[in-house]
């Protein structure tokens, strides 16, 4: 979440933790919808996972759809803010797929902690999005793209793996939806 901060300074600490928990509760309902594994939460930054612990081969189609649709909530929110001239955060969001290491932490309720190239390739594609934006790497893009709309972004360079190409996300394709859902 981006602006985070910048907010924060401006705003009540009680009322940013308020209006934080309730975009992470929302989060927690929309990756419960796409059957994703919400990872963690660190400060204003939302991991989540496809394929964790149950790998299956929509996981990237998933993960896109749970994205498109968090942008979408927090967007609306955003102009609910800005009619009661109230500043609010904006979204970069980071979408890579491949293989990670997970270790499960717990007995009852288990937590999964997630490490590897791919979550730090993820990383990679938030830092390098724009505000509002859904960035994905090329290797998402291959197994979405029959799906999606994306619009080309450019090139990141990645340790160890070049140069990696990265696409903005922007709506399922007309022939499935009549709109963005």
């Amino acid at each position: 979440i981006q602006g985070f901060k910048k907010i924060s300074e401006q705003m009540n600490s009680e009322d940013v933790i308020d209006e934080l928990d309730q975009i992470f509760l929302q989060f927690n309902e929309i990756v419960k919808k796409y059957k994703i594994q919400k990872i963690k939460t660190i400060g204003d930054a939302y991991m989540c996972a496809g394929g964790v612990p149950v790998k299956n081969i929509t996981n990237p189609i998933d993960v896109v759809l749970a994205a498109l649709e968090m942008e979408e909530y927090l967007g609306d929110l955003k102009i609910e803010y800005e009619k009661q001239n109230r500043q609010f955060w904006d979204l970069k969001l980071g979408i890579h797929t491949g293989a990670v290491t997970s270790t499960i932490r717990g007995r009852k309720k288990g937590s999964y902690d997630l490490q590897g190239d791919t979550v730090n390739i993820a990383t990679r594609m938030a830092s390098a999005s724009e505000s509002g934006q859904i960035n994905i790497s090329v290797m998402t893009y291959e197994l979405v793209k029959q799906y999606f709309d994306c619009d080309y972004h450019g090139k990141i360079p990645v340790k160890y793996m070049g140069d990696m190409e990265m696409y903005f996300l922007r709506r399922v394709k007309k022939k499935y939806s009549a709109d963005r859902d």
